[in-house]
């Protein structure tokens, strides 16, 4: 559910973006949306009001929405700066290969995966498992970055836009899926020694 919940500011950037051209009032405030760049700003308006959220809702925030804050924050702010939209389209790119070279620092120098650290208090897998878990999850960051770039870099601006909410939907349920296919098979053992 959480993971639906965090594509919350991506699907009001999207809005955003197809509003290019419309103005929109509101209590004597008026504003005409200029296409990737409002979207910028509400994407970076949204994540902020989403980190805001949690942190009242559950009196923590998660380390990866800290860092996706940052690099919302810094490509969003150098998009509207500088008025090229190449930053915000590398956000998702840096974000996914930050994720995927910190789930590989944590193999390298952890006792154990990060993985396992966030997890490992709700399921107890073996190490195959989080072994699994965890090249599952690095491969997903890897190409969900590698497609974005070839995606900003071949296709038109709408494209992008388009491709990264339905791939963000897309890869969110399928890592999701994947992820209960590898968990699953220890989730029947563990209820079957528990009965």
């Amino acid at each position: 559910m959480k993971q639906i919940l965090d594509l919350i500011p991506l699907i009001l950037f999207f809005v955003a973006f197809k509003m290019d051209g419309e103005t929109l009032q509101l209590f004597g405030f008026s504003h005409q949306f200029d296409g990737i760049f409002s979207a910028t700003a509400v994407l970076m308006a949204a994540t902020a009001i989403q980190l805001l959220m949690t942190r009242l809702i559950t009196g923590k925030v998660e380390k990866q929405l800290l860092w996706l804050f940052a690099v919302i924050v810094v490509a969003g702010s150098a998009t509207l700066i500088l008025r090229n939209e190449l930053f915000i389209q590398w956000k998702p790119t840096v974000f996914n290969w930050g994720l995927a070279l910190v789930l590989i620092g944590g193999l390298i120098f952890g006792k154990q995966s990060l993985l396992e650290k966030m997890l490992g208090q709700q399921i107890e897998l073996p190490p195959i498992a989080w072994t699994r878990l965890n090249q599952l999850w690095i491969a997903n960051f890897l190409i969900v970055g590698a497609l974005n770039i070839y995606v900003a870099y071949n296709y038109s601006q709408a494209a992008w836009v388009d491709y990264k909410l339905y791939s963000s939907i897309g890869f969110t349920l399928l890592l999701m899926t994947l992820t209960m296919v590898v968990v699953f098979p220890y989730m029947k053992d563990q209820s079957d020694q528990s009965s």
